[in-house]
């Protein structure tokens, strides 16, 4: 089975011949890492909640201190997310696992780490060097938290391998692998449906004082991520003598805080849907498939194997080998319809985890914006305020210069030097907002050509000869804040604010490209068997609140449409199966049709089971998947939220995570926001060392 799901991807080649002074490199940079550092010099101080305030002499010291301490929490994760960079993710999980080590050698990842580092900074190396070296101290005390043996100790270039298949899932690389490997070219309808099935994302705000009756400038940090999983938010506190002072939201495996505040400004993410990738359909040779048709001859394909490893259910260790092909145009792969290689930013990119460092220490707005300038952040919106009243946002990416008759958005012909980009666009060629004069900005992974009010927006016939081919339009919650701001009189209160952020009202016409929304508009009658369900849905109010019947009657509708929405049946028979299927479902789990939505939807770990507000593409968002019973669990939605207010007299900060800072289940910490956040409340937080110290629950050295 395994042999059959690697045979699909027929890809490049890993250059086999290294050079001798790469070798040399990389040994004495692991021999670097096991310099010991003084554990005297950190200190860990947890709060109430169990988030780690990590204060140490240097940054790098920092860094120590909270790979330990997130280890504390997750080593697990930690652990899959860097497991694949030394071929090992096989030996732990299998099947799947092995496909992950695959891809580091497909995509050649240490191959770029080793080009590439000399990329880097010294600061961010050393700050890598400590959170690797605090892993490694970790590792070799808790050996029986270890997943693969002989795992530990790993380098910073293992480090920047695994960080660099991060980058390649940020850059589209699995969408592109799928699609090249599956044959499909999506339709203008599949990839309206495909955008409405990402409205999971997230959402950003930045309110000047000028419209805020408090008179301070206010970022919603408002991400929705995964609830759970390696791309699921860790809180964490970085304090350093050398300046660094930071708050805010990374995943396993970080060595700071990716979005968050520190005493001057803050930011956050919302994914962005710009096309990243450049996609060649190759000629091959009839006569040899070895060879492709390049600058005017056959060229050979560079070719190679890699070896894998894996465990099967029964505990065996399987070895195989897989080839690797490569084309002047990148990594090959083969369907139905002909050879395929593409080209991504993440072929030449570990300087990303540099820029956000270069943020995290920013001061003001133009040394932000220098950081930004760096231009290595593989995509994201950005959303920014700080302590002076600017607000900006930003739609960042590293986007394929596309200018001249021969490049463009769709796949291109593989055949010449000619198609293959000269570099990335500039800072200056992407949309961004700074200060608008109406005083909000805002992101719900809508156009970045609709982030301000209609007139402070751009215009997007300024950007179509970058040829940038942005996916985004308008989604529910696009159309639902400007409905809110517009009603809006005179300056914010918070209250009203927050009635914003946490909204759960759809729009009055639901946004649905798929065409779900057509139950709201059929005739009642003409389903006999279903009318009562059609009404509950039709006279829904289009909330979500725990106790609203017709939001589950709506959910679990939507959920069926969505999934037999690739059937060939006619719109009709499409909603009767849909609407029989809901009915069933109802009926077998609940005895009737009339519940509320806290009987479905319920947010649940280790026993604890708690109502829960929002549906997917509303403000206050939540995706569920099927758990028990006949109910789900959300899973993605509301996930890291962080509310700042600056003012003169400092930063405000307030923080939830859905159910808590650590992943160790017997840790009280495990569940302890589950119901601030079910209650969309959240908790005081600061950037005060002194704060840290007085408010500390324990505080210990990292050993």
């Amino acid at each position: 089975m395994f042999e059959q799901q690697i045979d699909k991807i027929h890809v490049c080649s890993l250059n086999s011949h290294m050079k001798k002074y790469v070798l040399l490199f990389s040994f004495l940079i692991t021999l670097q890492v096991s310099a010991q550092t003084a554990v005297e010099d950190i200190t860990i101080y947890r709060d109430a909640f169990g988030v780690p305030h990590i204060h140490g002499k240097t940054d790098r010291d920092v860094a120590y201190g909270l790979a330990w301490a997130h280890a504390e929490d997750d080593f697990k994760t930690m652990q899959n997310t860097f497991l694949p960079s030394k071929g090992l993710m096989g030996l732990y999980s299998g099947k799947e696992g092995v496909i992950m080590d695959y891809l580091v050698s497909l995509l050649r990842c240490r191959q770029t780490a080793e080009e590439h580092y000399a990329d880097l900074s010294e600061e961010i190396i050393q700050v890598i060097e400590g959170y690797v070296e605090g892993v490694n101290a970790y590792a070799k005390s808790h050996p029986e938290q270890v997943l693969v043996k002989n795992s530990f100790p790993f380098s910073v270039m293992d480090y920047l391998t695994g960080y660099n298949l991060v980058i390649h899932f940020f850059s589209d690389t699995g969408d592109i692998l799928g699609d090249i490997l599956n044959g499909t070219v999506e339709t203008v309808e599949e990839a309206n449906i495909k955008m409405e099935q990402k409205t999971i994302g997230s959402n950003a705000f930045a309110f000047s004082r000028k419209i805020m009756q408090n008179d301070k400038t206010v970022l919603n940090v408002n991400t929705h991520q995964p609830l759970e999983g390696p791309f699921s938010w860790y809180e964490a506190h970085v304090v350093s003598d050398s300046g660094w002072n930071m708050l805010g939201g990374l995943f396993p495996g970080a060595p700071f805080p990716m979005i968050g505040t520190n005493e001057n400004l803050g930011w956050t993410h919302t994914y962005n849907y710009p096309d990243l990738i450049d996609v060649y359909e190759l000629t091959v040779n009839p006569k040899n498939k070895n060879e492709y048709w390049y600058d005017g001859q056959w060229v050979e394909f560079e070719k190679s194997k890699v070896r894998l490893s894996m465990k099967t259910k029964l505990g065996l260790k399987l070895k195989v080998k897989k080839k690797l092909i490569w084309s002047e145009f990148g990594p090959v792969l083969k369907n139905k319809k002909g050879y395929f290689s593409f080209q991504s930013n993440a072929f030449e990119n570990i300087s990303s985890i540099d820029e956000w460092y270069q943020m995290n220490k920013s001061t003001n707005w133009s040394e932000f914006k220098s950081a930004l300038k760096m231009m290595s952040i593989p995509r994201f919106n950005i959303m920014y305020a700080d302590k002076e009243d600017s607000i900006f946002y930003m739609s960042l990416g590293k986007v394929p210069e596309r200018s001249g008759d021969l490049r463009g958005n769709d796949i291109m012909r593989g055949d010449t030097n000619a198609v293959l980009s000269n570099g990335f666009l500039p800072f200056e060629a992407l949309p961004k907002v700074l200060n608008p004069s109406h005083g909000y900005l805002f992101n719900t992974n809508n156009s970045p050509f609709n982030c301000a009010h209609k007139e402070d927006n751009l215009n997007p016939k300024d950007y179509e000869v970058y040829r940038i081919g942005y996916k985004e339009d308008y989604n529910n919650r696009s159309r639902r804040f400007e409905q809110l701001i517009s009603e809006t009189k005179g300056k914010l209160s918070m209250d009203e604010f927050y009635n914003i952020k946490y909204d759960i009202q759809y729009p009055d016409q639901i946004w649905t490209p798929s065409g779900a929304a057509v139950i709201f508009e059929v005739t009642p009658s003409e389903y006999p068997r279903y009318e009562e369900l059609i009404g509950l849905i039709q006279n829904w109010n289009h909330r979500s609140d725990t106790n609203n019947i017709g939001a589950a009657q709506w959910a679990i509708y939507y959920r069926n449409y969505l999934s037999l929405k690739k059937m060939s049946l006619s719109e009709r028979d499409l909603i009767s199966l849909c609407l029989k299927k809901s009915k069933k479902h109802l009926m077998k789990h609940f005895g009737e049709l009339n519940i509320q939505l806290k009987e479905y939807q319920r947010h649940s770990r280790e026993g604890k089971e708690l109502a829960v507000p929002g549906l997917t593409d509303q403000i206050a968002a939540m995706s569920s998947s099927p758990n028990k019973n006949g109910t789900v669990k959300p899973v993605h939605g509301e996930s890291y939220i962080m509310i700042i207010q600056y003012g003169e007299n400092g930063v405000e900060i307030e923080t939830v995570l859905p159910y808590g800072d650590s992943r160790v289940v017997s840790s009280k910490h495990y569940t302890d926001q589950m119901e601030m956040y079910a209650r969309q409340k959240r908790k005081k937080m600061s950037l005060s060392l002194d704060d840290a110290k007085k408010n500390a629950v324990k505080s210990y050295h990292p050993k």
